[in-house]
């Protein structure tokens, strides 16, 4: 019973593509609000070393079984892992060290039309005119929210290089969700445990000329309990969440669920840090969601 419960919930894309929104909404939240306290680059070389080791034990036996394809298919590996997992979330916490929250959603909420821009280049995705007005309702509406109801907000937008380092990691994330579909045919404990080894790789020296020259990472609780966090919910459940909603219902309809980011830590900020819910969100909630439901729907 509780194996065929895990199975329906693991070929529900719906749910588990709320669920990465959810848990990536918890990482933007806290990858702000401990820049001044965790190096950016630590944060991601730590979150990545936890992560592999909290999969590695499962993943083992898996690994033994897929090393042909995975050693066959390296190349292909080494690109899931660089841009996906390494780049992009060193990028963005970079980034939200030199730019405000206002900024970073506004940015955020420009992740679906990569997607489709980035599938439509390369690999000829076709969007329908219904799922182009999904995603233009869910952007609506996560502009509403993001500006707090008052629009004119927006005309002070400006970029800086942490807006820029943002857009550069959004972009990787566009070409990341693209090529899922040449993802190796291995199971999906070998391929996540391998692209979170190739990140942390990537990321060491990084790791080490950012503690040498510029910032060191402090052992104490907040650290501990912030490295915790991503490591676990942003990382590990929510790329196996991710990967597999992609999987499920394509890169150009998942990736319009990205739109639930800013719509869960507007909820996490009410439920959390007793903001009081306003108008707007409201307003901003039911564009979203009517947004991604109109662009997620197949045919």
């Amino acid at each position: 019973m509780i194996s065929s419960l895990g199975q329906k919930l693991y070929s529900n894309a719906y749910l588990l593509l709320s669920l990465t929104a959810l848990f990536w909404a918890g990482n933007f939240v806290l990858g702000r609000g401990v820049h001044e306290h965790i190096p950016p680059i630590a944060l991601a070389w730590t979150r990545w070393c936890l992560a592999t080791l909290i999969i590695l034990p499962f993943a083992i036996p898996h690994l033994k079984r897929d090393w042909p394809v995975i050693r066959a298919n390296l190349p292909i590996l080494l690109f899931f892992g660089i841009v996906g997992v390494g780049a992009f979330n060193t990028l963005s916490y970079t980034g939200l060290n030199y730019t405000t929250a206002l900024n970073a959603l506004v940015l955020q909420s420009s992740g679906p039309i990569l997607i489709v821009l980035v599938s439509f280049l390369i690999f000829g995705d076709r969007i329908s005119p219904r799922q182009t007005f999904g995603i233009s309702l869910s952007l609506t509406g996560v502009l509403v929210m993001v500006a707090r109801g008052n629009i004119s907000v927006l005309a002070g937008f400006e970029l800086n290089r942490g807006d820029l380092l943002l857009l550069a990691a959004l972009v990787l994330w566009g070409l990341y969700t693209a090529f899922l579909r040449k993802r190796p045919a291995i199971h999906w404990l070998s391929f996540i445990s391998t692209t979170f080894f190739i990140g942390t790789l990537i990321n060491t020296p990084f790791f080490a000329w950012e503690h040498l020259t510029i910032r060191q990472l402090h052992g104490d609780v907040q650290t501990f309990a912030a490295i915790a966090y991503v490591s676990i919910f942003p990382s590990v459940l929510a790329y196996i969440c991710f990967n597999r909603g992609v999987e499920l219902i394509g890169a150009n309809r998942a990736g319009v669920c990205l739109h639930l980011v800013p719509l869960f830590g507007a909820v996490l900020a009410i439920v959390l840090l007793g903001e009081q819910p306003k108008p707007y969100h409201f307003i901003g909630i039911t564009l979203i969601l009517a947004g991604v439901t109109l662009a997620a729907r197949k045919g």
